[in-house]
């Protein structure tokens, strides 16, 4: 569907969208959707890691782990660079969690 638009069609929405959202708009959106990308990303990351880590363990259940091993730190959100309001351990209550 999308491949059938022809690059006058393409420049009559981009120019609706421009229009609807205004010049000031558009950067910010697409600076959010840049941070959300990243957060997606590494998350996703994550989890593979995660997915790995067990599937090892499983494998390797019948060789114990040493007993002075240090327990894991706990996972933080991770934002732009920069932006240290927003990331904030993943155990931790914040405002709203609190009574």
């Amino acid at each position: 569907m999308l491949a059938n638009l022809r690059p006058t069609e393409i420049l009559l929405i981009l120019a609706v969208v421009f229009l609807l959202f205004g010049a000031k708009k558009l950067p910010d959106m697409a600076r959010s959707l840049g941070k959300s990308a990243r957060i997606l990303k590494s998350e996703a990351k994550a989890m593979k890691r995660e997915g790995e880590a067990e599937r090892a363990a499983d494998s390797g259940s019948k060789s114990q782990a040493p007993a002075d091993a240090a327990p894991q730190a706990p996972r933080t959100i991770q934002a732009a660079p920069g932006d240290v309001a927003s990331s904030r351990p993943v155990a931790e209550p914040n405002r709203t969690t609190q009574s």
